[in-house]
């Protein structure tokens, strides 16, 4: 289960561009909560409060307990509008969850053992990061607190796929749920040569080129030497 997180709000009974400016000026962020076949509801949240939470990585994916004036319901975090030139958030947006009904959402993947990683401690090579994040379906209560992968063992060249991911019993890979022909099983990590060798190899490839055209012209003139003396 996820990190618990829990949000203090009040019902704003009003809205419009002034009442929000006001808001805000308070120190509040307009928010709003809705989905779970209830009405939309729309609510305040204590700025600073919102804002540390927000740099909590897990918060972005975690089930977050609503408690408005009392009433505690549980949601997700589904949109976040920031300020284009300050560190203000101007809008937030919850969505409600039913425990006994699947949520889909976006969770960010740890990459472990990267500094014991074969491909780069022993071959050399180069890690690259080509999934940052990936999409879960699972019930509120199986909600895992972080995707792991473990690329200890990942060796040059080689690459780890969406299906090598190891999730807990319950959750389920989105885009490989229905999958059946593969191709959504997208590369999430490899390791590969680093540039330097890459330039070298080239660069010995054209210099055995540059002594084999040097080799031919030799034997080109050669050649010709020959036929004027005969």
């Amino acid at each position: 289960m996820s990190e618990q997180f829990e949000l203090i709000a009040r019902v704003r009974a009003r809205s419009g561009t002034g009442l929000v400016r006001r808001l805000r000026r308070e120190g509040d962020v307009p928010a709003v909560l809705y989905g779970g076949g209830k009405p939309n509801v729309s609510i305040a949240i204590n700025h600073d409060v919102l804002f540390h939470s927000l740099e909590e990585e897990s918060f972005h994916s975690a089930v977050i307990v609503i408690n408005t004036d009392g009433q505690k319901e549980q949601a997700i975090l589904k949109d976040i509008q920031r300020h284009p030139h300050k560190t203000n958030i101007l809008h937030a947006d919850f969505q409600r969850v039913d425990r006994n009904k699947p949520i889909t959402i976006n969770m960010p993947i740890h990459f472990e053992g990267e500094d014991d990683c074969i491909g780069v401690k022993i071959d050399g090579g180069m890690i690259n990061h080509l999934i940052s994040s990936v999409e879960v379906t699972c019930l509120p209560e199986d909600l895992p607190e972080r995707i792991e992968v473990d690329v200890s063992n990942l060796q040059k060249n080689e690459s780890l796929h969406l299906s090598d991911i190891s999730l807990p019993e319950g959750v389920e890979l989105t885009s490989l749920m229905y999958d059946e022909s593969g191709d959504h099983d997208l590369a999430i990590v490899s390791v590969s040569a680093r540039r330097v060798e890459i330039i070298d190899e080239s660069e010995q490839a054209a210099e055995e080129i540059s002594e084999s055209d040097q080799e031919d012209k030799v034997e080109s003139d050669s050649d010709s030497e020959t036929m004027g003396e005969s």
